[in-house]
């Protein structure tokens, strides 16, 4: 077996370790999973280290297993969290297992015949057929509650206002039992996850040591943030989202296209398959040209392709081009209605009426569109030639807006300043 340990650690994935875990995966295929919380349809980018991390396992020839958390996403983790979470209903849970399923079967083999091809698991399977009292005689007894009051996790709820629930209190006695029921039934000796589940995934080893007197192994990966300090996967519009719906390619593409100078190279290691080589040599040719943002262009490409696909990738491309480059209207209007409004996901948007846009001059519609705060400012920018409309200079204060400026009939890009878009849409 090659070394995945080495692998993940010289890549910025390994974090905690428990003693023996680098020889088991030396010595034999090991399978190995990772819970998913099914608290949406879709995962986010703040997932892809886990599902990173098991593209990885496979590739070293061990077998992943996917463990989603249909029963314990009915009891919330409090793991990070200063307050209990809203359990969801069973439907719920439901569509979102079905959505994380889908999603997780696009990274991972889970249809070969290899002896390690993936697995996916609900615990909800086998807690639905345990009673309480069987739970607390059978499982409970082996773990003490010093032991587990000791956990960082359930010190600071405890210290906090709102206190801890039982139930939130029993989360890591279950991801322990799931520890146990998948060793025992998927012959299951590794447990992974975040820095943040370490003492979660401490209480399945233990249980497992106590409750049947086998030995297992476990690992956890760094919780990913910013140089500054600030948390990994978030943009203005919140959580960037794996489901093409919800953050398009092209916002997927424009996020990582923007990562700093200082995060760039540590982020091609930890999001992208590249080797120490190709990224030594990228990092090289980034530094003295980092207006060329070769390392971010890189990363953007790379994370793009592997989430989306590579015409998804194509077109973000172009459509940076066609919005960022000197592209005229031509190019504007080669785009579809549905293509033109991905690209202007997140864009500041205002809409007019048709006699608004008949009756009213250019100044009057960026100012009611709040594109300046006054005529005077809007004026005085047109006249300097600060102002596009579709891409093409416009240095007419007064003039009015003829409907064939507008894309699809509908829409007209104004451009303030060298990045400054809004959107106008006709009603």
């Amino acid at each position: 077996m090659k070394n995945v340990i080495e692998e993940l650690r010289w890549r910025g994935l390994l974090h905690d370790i428990i003693p023996g875990t680098e020889e088991q995966l030396l010595k034999e295929s090991t399978a190995g999973y990772v819970g998913f919380d099914p608290t949406a349809e879709s995962l986010h980018i703040g997932s892809l280290v886990p599902i990173l991390v098991m593209v990885h396992l496979q590739r070293f020839g061990h077998k992943p297993v996917a463990l989603i958390g249909g029963a314990t996403g009915m009891v919330g983790d409090p793991t990070g969290k200063s307050e209990e979470r809203n359990l969801l209903d069973r439907d719920t849970l439901d569509r979102n297992m079905a959505g994380i399923r889908k999603q997780l079967s696009k990274f991972i083999d889970f249809d070969s015949n290899q002896p390690n091809s993936a697995v996916m698991v609900n615990n909800y399977d086998w807690f639905r057929e345990i009673s309480f009292l069987d739970f607390i005689r059978d499982t409970g007894k082996h773990i003490t509650v010093n032991y587990m009051m000791a956990k960082d996790s359930v010190k600071k709820r405890l210290e906090s206002d709102n206190g801890m629930s039982f139930t939130e209190f029993c989360y890591q006695l279950m991801q322990g039992y799931d520890f146990y029921r998948l060793y025992h039934e998927q012959n299951c000796k590794l447990q992974f996850g975040g820095s943040d589940q370490w003492g979660n995934i401490v209480t399945g080893v233990e249980l497992l040591r106590r409750k049947s007197g086998k030995e297992a192994y476990a690992f956890t990966s760094p919780l990913i943030k910013k140089a500054d300090g600030n948390k990994f996967g978030k943009s203005e519009k919140g959580n960037v989202w794996i489901d093409a719906a919800r953050t398009s390619p092209y916002s997927f593409y424009q996020f990582w296209l923007n990562t700093a100078d200082e995060d760039a190279e540590r982020f091609l290691k930890i999001f992208t398959f590249l080797t120490r080589e190709e990224i030594t040599d990228l990092a090289a040719r980034h530094k003295g040209n980092e207006h060329q943002r070769i390392l971010q262009n890189k990363l953007a490409e790379e994370v793009t392709r592997f989430v989306h696909s590579q015409e998804d990738l194509d077109f973000a491309i172009e459509a940076s081009r066609i919005l960022f480059g000197n592209d005229t209207e031509n190019a504007l209007r080669s785009l579809t209605e549905k293509q033109f409004l991905q690209i202007m996901e997140g864009v500041p948007q205002f809409s007019v009426s048709q006699s608004q846009l008949t009756e009213q001059d250019l100044t009057t519609i960026l100012v009611y569109g709040e594109v300046f705060k006054s005529k005077g400012e809007a004026r005085k920018m047109i006249t300097a030639g600060g102002v596009s409309l579709n891409k093409a200079k416009v240095l007419d204060e007064g003039m009015k807006i003829d409907s064939s400026l507008l894309l699809s009939n509908k829409y007209l890009l104004i451009q303030k300043g060298k990045k400054n878009y809004f959107l106008l849409t006709v009603n």
